[in-house]
């Protein structure tokens, strides 16, 4: 449909605020090669480059500050074609943004290619000084096609207090997306805060049937995860910022930083207490230790079999990561160019704005990006983790130059090519992708009422150059350029820009195979010997956890290490049972797991006046509900723990949908190997691994992967039997 066709089809106010956007369908437009029409937003620029809409982390808000209105819905089709969906459904304005205005964000494409799901805010102060709360929520739209009539409905049963963003279909129909709701819906814990800026964050990915209002937390992410989709395989995909560190500002009394006794709306308070991991900064015997990466995770459709891509570790992907302990002569600082050699060759930090190419399943591009400076732009990175490619195989390559400059400097290194947001591989094997050459850090050069953004990302098409990289093509921009003039109350200054709005969150519009809807499992052969060797029916001792909100973890043989893993202990020994040694140097006794939950007890402002939300802290396993059906373990053992099998086997009951991290200790309680994750399950899940840190091909010994029967499980089965089987048997709860 042409743009004065389309416009003549309009009310007053859609053509008016449809009309106030600078539309050109040129040479340059059509000549992109687009197999299908794409689907994209635009974004009144936000110079300012922390927790808004273009940052890295706590993009999720909807504030003024966070996300100026003016944005819209586009659709472009391969001839060039533009049109503006939420004007034509009426949504959105120019000039000074009221009570219709908007910001537009996230869209995704349902399998059938005729619907997407999005993300909108709707409303903005309409005068100086008013403050006015708006969260954003999840919409759908229809009549994408060329001549069809767009529509937009608010998707039902959502959360309407808070932020939902980031959504995707399930393969059921259902939706996925990201959303600030407290893990258990109690108001008095919102939001969560961040475990590096203590900085509101998602609480996980969520899902929520629209039709039945059945809405469940996926995972439970205490520092946030982002942009989920569901790959060809079934999986959901995700990026997740992994900082389990100590908290940083407990270090600076400013912060005012306190400890609540629970999570509970009444909990008294006490001192800004830290547990776990080890400390941030060197001790007498360990190391400093500081996490900040965002990494590729996957999940099950039903919430089940969290971990990182194919469980690749860090020592896959990363540049350099530091040893724990110091009087371990075994252990030695990570680095890329370590010996034995890895596959992998290339460094890539972090994983943002993940997308699987579709001429390849399995193969999942994304942007390696510096958490600040650059509004989450950077380099196009790519990675082979189909369900079947082995972590030790996982190979990461790079589709743009690798450029490392000072940001600051402005000073131009002769390899940049700018920054690239957002990459969309096509279905012809092309892709598209936000990009902007400017090397600076991103800043406002104007002024505060009337900015002028240093970062200005237009959507273009890729071409493969002489080197073999990926650059924008200078015929290839998806548009000659959307500009927009609008003013807001921000709330004392009148705002005004009047320029390019940013092009982002490009989509292809088509029809594609609905993937399998994953879940659990059934038992492999080591957990099934188990079930068998208790007498325990599976079926039912998984209904009687789901009933009660737990979940079961299990680990083989804790002494096994992944062979490639020499940053912590891996000379290890249960007394009186297996060990596993990589060489001659020092041995590290284990005896007990102990298990930490993460409770949203962190403070801030002091504890007579505290400001909102709390920060997710790793405490030893409290969970009654879980404690009871564990056989109690011998006086002295460090809290929340269980004891090691001499097999080497770990089980415990934990909280179902609440973050979980764990360490291997001695008799003592030293912790020896820290497991620097979190980790959630769905309820009734049983999950189990070979060991840990997970091994890839052969572990510190040269051993395959552990097989054994779990004797844990076992005796873990043994006592439920015993204890609690007759009262679900009963029917009692």
């Amino acid at each position: 449909m042409a743009f004065a066709s389309l416009a003549s089809t309009l009310s007053k106010a859609s053509r008016v605020a449809l009309l106030a956007c600078t539309l050109t369908t040129s040479a340059a437009m059509a000549a992109a090669n687009l197999p299908n029409p794409i689907l994209f937003v635009t974004q009144v620029p936000v110079p300012q480059d922390f927790a808004t809409i273009g940052s890295v982390f706590a993009n999720h808000m909807a504030d003024m500050q966070s996300a100026a209105r003016g944005g819209d819905l586009w659709i472009r089709y391969p001839n060039g074609t533009l049109r503006n969906l939420t004007a034509e459904a009426g949504y959105g304005s120019s000039g000074m943004q009221g009570a219709n205005a908007i910001a537009v964000r996230d869209p995704a494409v349902h399998f059938n290619g005729q619907k997407a799901v999005f993300s909108m805010v709707i409303g903005a102060p309409t005068s100086q000084y008013q403050q006015i709360t708006t969260y954003w929520q999840l919409y759908e739209v229809s009549g994408l096609g060329s001549g069809q009539t767009v529509h937009i409905s608010r998707v039902a049963n959502q959360p309407a207090d808070t932020n939902n963003v980031e959504p995707t279909y399930a393969s059921d129909g259902s939706i996925i997306f990201v959303s600030d709701r407290s893990r258990n819906g109690q108001r008095h814990l919102y939001p969560q805060l961040d475990e590096y800026e203590s900085t509101p964050t998602p609480s996980g990915l969520w899902k929520l049937n629209p039709a039945s209002g059945s809405l469940v937390l996926l995972q439970h992410a205490p520092s946030g995860s982002f942009r989920p989709f569901v790959d060809s395989f079934g999986r959901v995909i995700f990026t997740r910022w992994d900082h389990l560190q100590r908290d940083q500002q407990s270090e600076n009394p400013s912060y005012g930083t306190f400890n609540w006794a629970s999570e509970s709306n009444a909990a008294t308070t006490s001192a800004a207490v830290d547990v776990f991991p080890e400390p941030r900064e060197d001790t007498t015997t360990t190391f400093g230790l500081r996490l900040n990466h965002f990494f590729p995770w996957m999940i099950n459709q039903d919430g089940s079999g969290e971990e990182t891509l194919n469980h690749v570790g860090r020592h896959e992907l990363f540049g350099y990561f530091n040893r724990s302990l110091k009087n371990d002569s075994s252990l030695t600082d990570f680095s890329d160019a370590a010996t034995p050699p890895r596959s992998n060759v290339n460094v890539a930090e972090n994983w943002l704005q993940l997308a699987e190419d579709p001429t390849t399943p399995g193969r999942y591009y994304a942007i390696d990006a510096p958490e600040f400076y650059t509004h989450s732009a950077g380099q196009i990175v790519s990675i082979n983790g189909s369900p079947t490619t082995n972590p030790s195989n996982m190979l990461v390559d790079y589709h743009t130059p690798r450029s490392t400059h000072d940001f600051h400097s402005g000073n131009v290194p002769a390899d940049f090519t700018g920054h690239y947001r957002s990459p969309l591989p096509l279905s012809n094997g092309g892709m598209v992708a936000a990009w902007v050459a400017e090397p600076r850090l991103s800043a406002n050069d104007g002024t505060r009422a009337n900015p002028i953004p240093r970062y200005k990302f237009r959507l273009y098409s890729l071409m493969t150059d002489a080197s073999g990289f990926l650059r924008t093509d200078p015929n290839g921009a998806l548009t000659s350029g959307i500009t927009k003039s609008v003013s807001w109350w921000d709330p004392d200054v009148r705002v005004t820009y009047n320029g390019p709005l940013w092009e982002l969150s490009a989509v292809e519009v088509r029809a594609r195979a609905t993937p399998p809807n994953t879940a659990e499992a059934a038992p492999e052969s080591p957990e099934a010997q188990a079930f068998a060797a208790a007498n325990v029916d599976f079926n039912a001792f998984q209904s009687f956890l789901a009933a009660r909100g737990l979940g079961v973890l299990v680990s083989r043989n804790v002494t096994t290490r992944d062979g490639r893993d020499k940053q912590q202990p891996y000379n290890l020994r249960v007394p009186g049972g297996v060990q596993t040694l990589g060489n001659s140097g020092p041995r590290h006794d284990i005896q007990f797991m102990q298990f930490l939950q993460g409770d949203q007890i962190r403070g801030l402002g002091g504890a007579s006046s505290p400001d909102r939300g709390r920060r997710v802290l790793a405490q030893p396993l409290h969970d009654a509900d879980a404690l009871q059906f564990m056989p109690a373990v011998q006086p002295g053992a460090p809290p929340g723990s269980v004891r090691i099998a001499s097999d080497g086997s770990v089980a415990a009951i934990v909280p179902a949908r609440r973050a979980m991290a764990w360490q291997s200790t001695d008799a003592n309680g030293t912790p020896v190997v820290r497991e620097r994750y979190w980790i959630s399950v769905k309820p009734g899940e049983v999950r189990a691994c070979a060991g840990c840190h997970g091994v890839n091909t052969t572990d510190q010994a040269g051993h395959q992967p552990a097989q054994n029967m779990p004797m844990a499980l076992k005796d873990l089965l043994d006592y439920w039997r015993v204890n609690a089987d007759p009262l679900f048997e009963a029917g009692f709860d």
